[in-house]
C-alpha cells in the first residue's frame, strides 16, 4: 500500500474532505503535528505523498515558529525528486516559499465563500471540477509563483490562488476541504478578526457554510482524485 503523511500545523486545520479521495486512490494516511517531539527526525522525502495542510502563522514568522525553517529544508530535498506533494494554505505557501518563491503579507484579508477564475490550461484540468463553485478562502498572505510553476486559479483579490509544478506538486490556496467539518466552528470563534477585517459577519460565513460547503467538498473531492491519478 501507497504512504501518505499528513502535515498538521495546527490541530483544527486538518485534511477534511481530502481524505476520502486518496484513501479511496490507495494510500495509507499517517499524521504528525509540527508540536511532535519527533517531527523534526523526520526524511519528509519517504512518503509516497506529503500532504501539508493550513495554520495562522506566516511563511516568514520563522523566528516564532522555529520548525518553518527546519520543514522547509527538508521539503525542498523532496521537491528536487519531484516526490508527490500536496499543499493548502500555509501548506501551499510553504512549497512556494521551498521552491525559492516570495511569500508575503497581502493587502487585504479574504475571507469568505466565492468562485475561483480558474486557468484555460491543461495543467489546470483537475481544478475544471471547481468551476463555479463557492469555495472558502481563509487567508491574508500570498505568494510569487514559483519558477517552473503553472498558474491554475485566481481571485478578485489574489492572483496566485493554485499552482502546479510538473505533475507531482500542486499548491492550493483556498479550501475546497471544508464544507462538512465541525472544525469550521473553531475557525469562526478563533478569527473573528480576520472576518471582520474582510467585510462579513460570523452569521454570513456560517450561513454561507450551510449553504455552499457539501458542493465545496465534493467538487475538491473531485479534484484531488483527479489528480491523483497524473501522479508517477
Amino acid at each position: 500500500m501507497k504512504t501518505g503523511l499528513i502535515i498538521r500545523h495546527v490541530p483544527y486545520e486538518g485534511i477534511a474532505g481530502y481524505r476520502e479521495p486518496i484513501e479511496a486512490a490507495g494510500y495509507h494516511l499517517d499524521r504528525i503535528d509540527v508540536a511532535d517531539p519527533a517531527f523534526s527526525t523526520l526524511d519528509l522525502r519517504e512518503p509516497d505523498l506529503l500532504i501539508m495542510m493550513g495554520g495562522p502563522m506566516g511563511v516568514y514568522e520563522d523566528d516564532r515558529y522555529p520548525w518553518i525553517r527546519c520543514q522547509l529544508r527538508r521539503l525542498a530535498l523532496r521537491l528536487e525528486l519531484d516526490r508527490p506533494t500536496l499543499g493548502v494554505c500555509f501548506g501551499a505557501q510553504m512549497i512556494a516559499a521551498a521552491l525559492g518563491a516570495k511569500v508575503y503579507r497581502g493587502p487585504v484579508s479574504e475571507v469568505g465563500f466565492h468562485e475561483l477564475q480558474i486557468a484555460k490550461a491543461p495543467a489546470a484540468a483537475p481544478l475544471r471540477h471547481l468551476d463555479g463553485v463557492p469555495l472558502l478562502h481563509w487567508h491574508s498572505d500570498s505568494f510569487e509563483l514559483p519558477e517552473g510553476a503553472e498558474l491554475l486559479a485566481s481571485s478578485p483579490l489574489y492572483r496566485h490562488q493554485a499552482f502546479r509544478r510538473g505533475s507531482n506538486t500542486l499548491g492550493l490556496q483556498f479550501h475546497a476541504e471544508m464544507g462538512r467539518d465541525e472544525r469550521f466552528h473553531a475557525w469562526t470563534s478563533s478569527w473573528p478578526e480576520d472576518i471582520a477585517a474582510s467585510g462579513t459577519t460570523v452569521e454570513r460565513l456560517r450561513d454561507d457554510h450551510d449553504r455552499h460547503g457539501p458542493r465545496a467538498v465534493e467538487a475538491g473531492q473531485s479534484m484531488i482524485a483527479e489528480w491523483l491519478t497524473t501522479l508517477h
